[in-house]
């Protein structure tokens, strides 16, 4: 039975220059139930990305091989303080992000369950690109927060919106409540008038009465 060829070296260490963009590309072999770690030293608020691409040993084929079913976990902590900062699993192709928190040293690690049984072993070849230092998640965080600061400029604007409606409401309470005053008072003096007119004539009416009523009494 032929196995693939294992490296000697059980740990690699992929060095940051400066703070500009760094790409790494590896490729390593492990066996079921193994991790392999890589220690990177990282800035505070630095933006790490990877891609990884997994192959499984063929004995039928004699080469290595895609397999569906295979998957890979990837853990990423930081040394110093023992947060875990990343941990997922992907299928046999896929991505990571992650943002370093504190500066130091961050352990990434991948590895694979995938077996049926203590008694097989699969060996596989795992292709790894890191790079270190990208922008893209930063643009994303920032597109977030637009889009964030806009809801929240929408919402602001609405409520203006609502008290507008609101002030031309009570204005047109406030108008056709002084206009309904303006009729009342109108009446009100129509009204105070109309009695005065009555009073006086009938004022008028019982004077001339009176005086008739006089003036027949004397000529008898």
């Amino acid at each position: 039975m032929a196995f693939p060829r294992r490296p000697q070296v059980l740990s690699l260490c992929l060095l940051l220059l400066f703070a500009a963009t760094a790409a790494n590309a590896l490729h390593f072999y492990l066996d079921t139930n193994e991790k392999r770690c890589f220690i990177e030293e990282l800035p505070t608020d630095t933006v790490v990305e990877g891609h990884y691409t997994a192959l499984e040993w063929s004995e039928s084929e004699q080469k290595y091989v895609d397999n569906a079913n295979l998957g890979i976990l990837v853990e990423v902590d930081e040394i110093e303080t023992g947060h875990n900062v990343v941990k997922t699993r992907g299928p046999s192709d896929s991505r990571f992000t992650f943002t370093s928190h504190d500066s130091g040293d961050h352990s990434i690690c991948l590895s694979s369950n995938y077996g049926t049984s203590w008694f097989t072993n699969s060996h596989i070849r795992l292709h790894l690109d890191i790079v270190i230092g990208t922008t893209k998640t930063n643009e994303e965080h920032d597109r977030s927060h637009v889009s964030e600061l806009s809801q929240k400029l929408r919402d602001l604007n609405m409520k203006l919106e609502d008290i507008r409606r609101e002030q031309q409401y009570q204005r047109e309470r406030e108008s056709a409540f002084r206009d309904l005053s303006e009729v009342t008072n109108s009446r009100t003096v129509w009204y105070t008038v109309a009695q005065i007119g009555v009073l006086i004539a009938t004022c008028i009416w019982q004077m001339r009465h009176l005086k008739k009523f006089f003036e027949e009494r004397k000529m008898h």
